[in-house]
């Protein structure tokens, strides 16, 4: 515990954490199982919760970064706690199938009622984390709850998931960067570039069901 707790690596003329890289390195696995559905998604991404809620308490732990990123961190305690839920939401539905979830777009009353809790979200947590002391507090509130919204919206199968998480990277990055913690900026820019790629290919999943099976009948007229 203690060689996890202190192993790091030096990188441009910076100490970085191994458990941030493997930490994150970790999330992204998750995310890649995420795009095909996969419940193993959850328990994945779980496992990289608990390793980067030590690295972005940085000032707790005696890290190199000595940052306290309370948005950040804290959003790994309700990252487990909502992927708890979806790990019970896909193992439910998936039945006998392989994917575990059918993805489709949220409905008008659903992206209201998200709009408005995230827009309450962001302000509560704006003025908490303003009061911890916490880095960059608008900016962190934004990632912690769109970070939420994110998830849940996985959870429920949303294509807006997507789009939400592209949102948290493009503030995450210049955040990350200015605090210190290279390897999670770098892997946000990843993120992004990956959270397009999921958008684009759950979309092309909706439209082929949307459409259905093609009717042999006109098959063979063809």
């Amino acid at each position: 515990m203690g060689w996890l707790l202190d192993a790091h690596v030096h990188v441009l003329g910076a100490d970085v954490l191994w458990r941030e890289i493997i930490g994150n390195g970790i999330g992204l696995a998750s995310a890649v199982l995420g795009m095909g559905r996969r419940t193993a998604a959850w328990p994945v991404g779980m496992i990289a919760n608990v390793l980067l809620f030590t690295v972005f308490l940085g000032g707790v732990f005696a890290t190199p970064q000595d940052t306290d990123l309370y948005g950040q961190a804290g959003r790994q305690v309700l990252f487990f706690a909502v992927s708890a839920y979806g790990w019970w939401r896909w193992h439910r539905n998936r039945g006998t199938d392989a994917v575990a979830v059918s993805p489709r777009w949220a409905t008008g009353r659903e992206r209201l009622t998200l709009a408005l809790a995230t827009a309450a979200g962001v302000l509560v947590a704006w003025w908490a984390l303003t009061r911890l002391g916490s880095f960059g507090p608008l900016a962190d509130a934004w990632i912690f709850v769109g970070s939420m919204l994110a998830t849940y919206g996985m959870a429920r199968g949303y294509l807006e998931f997507w789009l939400v998480w592209v949102a948290v990277d493009a503030v995450g990055v210049p955040l990350l960067l200015r605090a210190g913690y290279y390897p999670s900026a770098l892997l946000y820019v990843v993120y992004g570039v990956f959270c397009v790629w999921g958008f684009v290919t759950w979309l092309r999943v909706h439209r082929s069901a949307v459409r259905g099976p093609a009717d042999p009948s006109l098959e063979a007229v063809g």
